[in-house]
């Protein structure tokens, strides 16, 4: 029987959205009791308290699709529209958290849809296409019903036959992702993961033969000025022959002006001194209570035992890495959730990005489907941007996928390799590449606004009462 209180429509939401993302993230129980000291029932009640806080947005669009009770023909068309304003506001609101978005599901025939209308838009599809014959087969014999189960097929069988094709080939790049497994609970020890990581890298970058190398974020878990002397001397000086380039992830920064969690090119051509000329790209979207503490929850924070810090953040839209004909776009960790964020590279084409590199450390996970996860993730911004993407991280997946979304070569995860590969960047853009990068956001947010408005105008008795108040 259908709902017909918002209160109990909220309600519902809510209990929903709880139970899904609860779920999904139920990991960071694993970041805060395994690795943070955090008693098991407290790091259990965190991970309730943000996933009912997060389904607070599913439950104003059930009290909302109630509330407006659109005539039947535009139901569909409703609940797409508020499921698709509680995505993007659970995605952009307050830092942010969008991941797991229902889009994710979809990186097989349907994900054909997303270089044109992106993982949110993608979404509000997914939602249409599941009111419409949840509510075929709950009442199958209804034209109106029987009508949108039909439109409901004939938008699944668009979303799998949209033409993806709007990439050229460019150059091939021969590239080395280093995985090193250095174990979460060791990593930040200077008498185990630390020297063990310092080593383990070192050695791979001397011995690649690779036209670039990648080693993880953190990879080198120390600053610069804090490393043994010269060790990353040593490094600048051996990639200063112009005949191989790395990025390695590195804190940067001091004590005066602030850290941030980077990635560091060395490269060609050769400074006066002899050493590499540096690249240097500052990770912009910071993890909350990890990169940096909101206000009122240091209390939080300190009952844990695991570094936090704050950083800073850097610039959207920073330079691209270019290295033998490819601009290689360096993202941290779960950087590559925000396709907004990445599509403000693609403003200047001929700037834009011909390859995408993660740098990522989630160990602190486990060997959870949070790498799963993340694999989905940067699987889809590579569809989105019609742009490959590699992988190097500490514990995995280490991988590359192909502008297609294909995942093409990885690394088994929980092992220390090295993954050998090539990867062709591609030039042109995509229709979400171009919207996205000039609009952000908001010709989402402004589409579902207007079916929602729509939908009140046109909502059964508003004509009827409108006449009645006039006579």
């Amino acid at each position: 029987e259908r709902c017909t209180a918002p209160s109990r429509a909220a309600l519902l939401g809510g209990l929903f959205g709880t139970a899904w993302l609860g779920g999904t993230f139920w990991w960071l129980f694993i970041a805060m009791n395994t690795y943070g000291g955090l008693a098991a029932p407290l790091a259990f009640l965190a991970v309730l308290a943000l996933a009912a806080v997060l389904s607070l947005y599913y439950a104003a669009a059930g009290a909302a699709f109630v509330a407006l009770a659109p005539s039947k023909r535009w139901c569909g068309c409703v609940f797409a529209a508020l499921w698709l304003m509680a995505e993007l506001a659970r995605g952009q609101w307050f830092t942010g958290f969008g991941w797991g978005g229902a889009a994710y599901a979809h990186t097989g025939a349907l994900v054909h849809a997303a270089p044109y209308v992106g993982a949110y838009g993608m979404a509000a599809l997914v939602a249409f296409v599941a009111y419409a014959l949840a509510d075929w087969l709950h009442e199958p014999t209804q034209p109106v019903k029987v009508a949108m189960a039909f439109l409901a097929a004939c938008v699944l069988a668009a979303m799998a036959s949209l033409p993806t094709s709007f990439t050229n080939a460019g150059p091939t790049l021969q590239v080395a992702l280093l995985q090193g497994n250095i174990p979460q609970n060791q990593k930040f020890e200077s008498g185990t993961g630390i020297a063990e990581s310092l080593r383990w890298y070192r050695e791979q970058l001397d011995a690649s033969t690779a036209s670039l190398v990648v080693a993880p974020e953190t990879a080198v878990p120390l600053l610069p000025g804090q490393l043994p002397p010269g060790y990353w001397q040593g490094l600048r000086h051996r990639f200063g022959d112009g005949a191989q380039a790395a990025l390695i992830g590195v804190p940067l920064g001091s004590a005066e002006s602030g850290y941030t969690n980077s990635v560091v090119g060395l490269r060609a051509p050769v400074a006066p001194a002899g050493e590499a000329s540096d690249y240097r790209y500052d990770k912009h979207h910071l993890v909350p209570f990890g990169e940096f503490i909101p206000p009122l929850f240091r209390w939080f924070t300190s009952m844990m035992d695991i570094p936090l810090g704050d950083f800073n953040a850097g610039a959207t839209g920073q330079d691209s890495f270019d290295w033998q004909g490819q601009r290689l776009a360096p993202n941290v960790c779960y950087e590559d959730l925000f396709g907004e964020e990445l599509g403000t590279r693609f403003i200047d084409q001929a700037s834009a990005p011909t390859i995408f590199v993660n740098v990522s450390n989630i160990a602190w996970f486990g060997n959870s489907l949070a790498i799963d996860q993340h694999l989905q993730i940067s699987r889809m911004r590579a569809i989105e941007f019609g742009r490959p993407f590699i992988r190097a991280t500490n514990t995995g997946e280490t991988a590359i996928i192909d502008h297609n979304g294909r995942l093409t070569q990885s690394l088994q995860r929980h092992t220390r390799g090295v993954l050998q590969g090539s990867v062709q960047g591609r030039e042109g853009i995509t229709p979400y590449a171009w919207w996205v990068s000039r609009c952000g956001l908001w010709p989402l947010w402004l589409l579902a606004g207007l079916v929602v408005l729509g939908s009140f105008a046109l909502r059964p008795g508003r004509r009827s009462w409108r006449w009645r108040s006039r006579h």
